[in-house]
């Protein structure tokens, strides 16, 4: 991608549109060929390089983008003529990653969560402020038509000041890598790795509100878990509470007898009314949005939706657009804060 350079009459420079951007891609597992086919299919980005140590996935990948150049590391990939790197690696290599790209002077689109920390999420963002580089993160469920409404009503103070969240995530299933399971590779369980999108759904929703309480339980097999054990959570409650008295409640597991595939929901209750964000008959996919007063309830989106895939299309349009830091990126570091407070760490 070559950038065109314009000069404002101040004297200021500019940039202007930008050709298509070539990217690489460090991880092609599910998750990352599906990002992978969503920007091959949306033409706004050249799939020009790719690596992973799984040979039948990196085949996957030669059948949707031929041509694509097959690295034989990350440094190799680094070392290719790229605009930016799609990440979607084990959560342990992903804060490392990112800072290597960013000191190339790559643009990065990583998989949640960002870092295992809030302080590794912090030293992304700083990184990608100084390479001066668009940083983008896969929270996923931001791009879904429900939860882009659900915001919208709740920023324009349609159903009044929201006093009380309810958050969940419930899901029949756990990941099937063990390295999800390994503290220090994954940073934590069904917390970092489904209620990150609860959290930050919330945050996005109300404008990233100060909380100033948080109090949790984490589980692990149905026993509470002690402070500082080595093992992940597989169930988790926290209740937090912002600087403005609205309780935010949030339910995260994997495994769990829900009698369905997911529950997944955030609902706002506010002074004059409710709107909700909730899954259809169990669906990972399907999500609807209602407005609720009283007793009556209104549909405000219904399925079908092609939203997955989405965070990373509109990333790359981005992108296109201007590689350049996007302030925007801070709104991570409060998630991740939140979610250390939930791990007490």
């Amino acid at each position: 991608m070559t950038e065109t350079i314009l000069q404002e009459s101040t004297g200021r420079t500019i940039e202007s549109a930008l050709v298509v951007p070539k990217l690489g891609f460090v991880g092609v597992g599910w998750i990352g060929r599906n990002r992978l086919q969503a920007l091959a299919d949306s033409s706004v980005a050249d799939i020009a390089a790719v690596v992973d140590p799984d040979s039948a996935c990196v085949r996957a990948c030669q059948e949707t983008a031929p041509g694509l150049h097959v690295c034989s590391g990350f440094e190799d990939l680094l070392a290719q003529d790229l605009d930016a790197v799609v990440i979607a690696t084990p959560s342990a290599l992903h804060a490392e990653q990112c800072i290597a790209a960013f000191n190339r002077g790559l643009a990065v689109f990583c998989q949640k969560p960002l870092g295992r920390t809030a302080a590794e999420v912090r030293q992304v963002v700083q990184a990608a402020r100084r390479a001066d580089r668009l940083l983008g993160v896969d929270l996923s469920y931001r791009w879904t038509r429900a939860a882009s409404v659900v915001r919208d009503i709740v920023r324009a103070g349609r159903i009044g000041r929201v006093f009380n969240i309810e958050l969940t995530f419930f899901n029949a299933y756990g990941p099937n890598k063990p390295w999800f399971y390994d503290l220090r590779l994954a940073g934590g369980g069904c917390v970092i790795d489904l209620g990150v999108h609860l959290v930050d759904l919330a945050l996005w929703t109300m404008g990233f509100p100060e909380i100033v309480e948080t109090r949790s339980r984490l589980y692990n097999k149905g026993v509470l878990l002690k402070k500082n054990s080595a093992a992940v959570e597989d169930f988790a409650t926290a209740q937090l509470q912002t600087a403005d008295n609205a309780t935010v409640t949030v339910q995260c597991s994997w495994n769990l007898h829900a009698g369905c595939d997911a529950v997944i929901a955030a609902r706002f209750y506010g002074e004059q009314g409710a709107v909700m964000f909730e899954n259809v008959n169990g669906s990972f996919y399907d999500f609807t949005a209602r407005l609720c007063n009283g007793t009556k309830a209104t549909s405000l989106v219904e399925p079908p939706d092609a939203w997955f895939g989405r965070a990373a299309v509109e990333w790359a349009k981005k992108l296109r657009a201007s590689r350049r830091f996007d302030p925007e990126a801070e709104e991570h570091i409060p998630v991740a804060a939140v979610l250390d407070s939930i791990y007490g760490r």
